[in-house]
């Protein structure tokens, strides 16, 4: 059923985060801006889930820094361009300069 607003724990329940970085996030998106009732209490909108849904993909699914999340979700950077490659892990390294080695022998012999 869907309700005009939602309190800071029926956010967290169905958006699955913490209502403390539901706060923290705040903070820091100024997008993020729940309105508070009368007795100080946030109440979110639907517009306010879809954005902390997004931010959760971004933050924790895709591991961008806040900082990284905060400049897709203002506009001044795309997903793509933001995405950094992941680092190599030491076998992958040590792989790499195997066929590096190999191909220099082939060329020296050539």
């Amino acid at each position: 059923m869907k309700k005009l607003y939602y309190s800071i724990g029926e956010v967290s329940e169905i958006t699955d985060i913490e209502p403390h970085v539901l706060r923290y996030w705040e903070t820091i998106f100024d997008d993020l801006t729940p309105r508070k009732n009368k007795a100080g209490n946030r109440t979110y909108k639907e517009d306010d889930i879809t954005l902390v849904l997004k931010l959760k993909e971004l933050i924790q699914e895709k591991k961008y820094s806040t900082a990284g999340a905060k400049k897709i979700i203002e506009g001044k950077e795309d997903e793509k361009s933001a995405a950094s490659p992941e680092p190599l892990s030491a076998e992958v390294k040590k792989d790499l300069q195997e066929v590096k080695l190999f191909l220099q022998k082939l060329k020296e012999k050539l």
